[in-house]
């Protein structure tokens, strides 16, 4: 007698741990539905405000006021030095990231760390990555004034909390073979990381490390607004004095940056991939 494959088993048959997967997907379900309810229910939106005939005239003439975009000679200048210094600021700031994130996701990880390690550090990272990068921005305002030093910063210590702990994740799911295999033979720690485990992870971590570059561009784009130099900083500037002409070139650049490196990042994952 031949089995038809697209008979479902009555719900009787199927495995127990499988029953109580679906109970549990089922109340998450119904818990995220009660949420995004209670939520549009506490907010009050007034969604027939905003589609009224005077809002949509209203940002109508907002828009039309960012046209024709400014295109002098020595404003675009200005944007291509700001926007040259955004990319700067979020691409050493990721890299800081990888290198502490790097150094701080081997205490962190289950399979290479002591619990007396393991649970401050994941505790540091937590804290690391719950402060917004504009938080971050506005303390290190304090500790190293206006400017990119400080929107640099701001991005290295956040992404080290979010790499850290990707990285941390990334190591412990690491096929451990390998790491049986020299660990038999006598290596060290030190040899089973360098020669085992992060030949294995590492296109995994570059392909993360690369995710947050995209990101930290977004970021870097914005935390100019409290003085953190860069793009943000321009367009705070600008938009402050209503000069809408010049804020749409800024606005414009930022959408170049931002295109321009998420089709570069693409390209350099998917190299890895082949």
């Amino acid at each position: 007698m031949s089995l038809d494959p697209n008979v479902r088993p009555p719900i009787g048959l199927l495995p127990p741990r499988l029953i109580a997967l679906r109970s549990r997907t089922a109340w998450v379900l119904l818990a995220l539905a009660a949420l995004v309810v209670a939520s549009f229910w506490s907010l009050d939106l007034q969604w027939r405000d905003l589609w009224s005939r005077d809002s949509l005239a209203a940002m109508a003439r907002f828009a039309g006021e960012f046209f024709p975009p400014d295109t002098s000679p020595p404003f675009v200048r200005k944007v291509a030095q700001a926007t040259a210094e955004t990319l700067a600021m979020s691409a050493l700031g990721t890299l800081l990231a990888a290198l502490f994130g790097l150094l701080l996701a081997l205490p962190a990880a289950r399979t290479h760390a002591r619990a007396r390690w393991r649970v401050p550090t994941r505790m540091l990272l937590n804290a690391l990555r719950a402060v917004p990068e504009l938080v971050w921005a506005s303390l290190m305002l304090i500790a190293a004034g206006l400017g990119p030093m400080a929107g640099t910063l701001a991005l290295a210590l956040h992404t080290t909390g979010v790499l850290g702990r990707l990285f941390a994740e990334a190591i412990e799911n690491t096929p451990p073979g390998p790491a049986f295999a020299l660990r038999a033979q006598g290596a060290r720690p030190a040899q089973v990381l360098l020669y085992a485990t992060l030949p294995q992870v590492a296109p995994q971590l570059l392909s993360y490390v690369l995710y947050r570059w995209e990101n930290n561009i977004r970021a870097a784009s914005i935390l100019g607004v409290v003085g953190a130099g860069g793009l943000g900083q321009l367009l705070a500037f600008h938009l402050g004095l209503f000069q809408m002409t010049r804020t749409a070139t800024v606005v414009l650049a930022m959408l170049a940056l931002v295109l321009a490196v998420d089709a570069g990042s693409y390209l350099a994952r998917r190299a890895m991939t082949r």
